[in-house]
């Protein structure tokens, strides 16, 4: 299994029926949100029909940067730095949902796109700045989600070369 991390956790009493997925056209998506700020390395703020909402992104974990009482985790800031760099403020993006919207802390769950069509869940792992956290029943992506891991890990990629997993 490596070093990489595949958590598969059953959540039972959050229900939310699933979003439309919006067409594409010639690889490009039609932004729905605009980020306000980066929280951290796989959790940002977005501006939705006029409110900010707490997005955390799908299938993704980044080591912790603001967990309350727990120390900066290795390669915390540079996956914040690089999720930040990927969204500015002010970027305008698609937001994706799969089956279940929201999470037990009330914050949206999305597959987040750049209008370019970049899918920026999966960047931040190939680049080797997340591992893989599978949360069913929003799985759509997970498969991809583990092969960039593995590549990531295979190439010594980020949080690969410099934390001891």
């Amino acid at each position: 299994m490596g070093k990489w991390l595949l958590a598969v956790i059953l959540l039972g009493g959050c229900s939310a029926a699933p979003a439309a997925r919006s067409a594409t056209t010639g690889g490009e998506y039609t932004p729905n949100a605009t980020v306000v700020r980066v929280v951290d390395g796989d959790t940002i703020v977005a501006r939705v029909d006029g409110v900010e909402e707490k997005v955390r992104l799908i299938g993704i974990d980044t080591p912790e940067t603001k967990k309350e009482d727990s120390p900066v985790e290795c390669f915390g800031p540079e996956a914040s730095a690089f999720t930040a760099g990927l969204l500015p403020p002010g970027t305008p993006v698609h937001l994706e949902r799969d089956v279940e919207a929201r999470d037990r802390y009330g914050r949206l769950l999305a597959y987040v796109y750049l209008a370019d069509g970049t899918f920026v869940n999966l960047t931040i792992v190939r680049e080797g700045y997340a591992s893989v956290l599978t949360i069913a029943p929003n799985v759509t992506h997970a498969g991809k989600f583990v092969a960039a891991a593995r590549a990531a890990e295979a190439a010594d990629a980020g949080l690969w070369s410099g934390c001891s997993q």
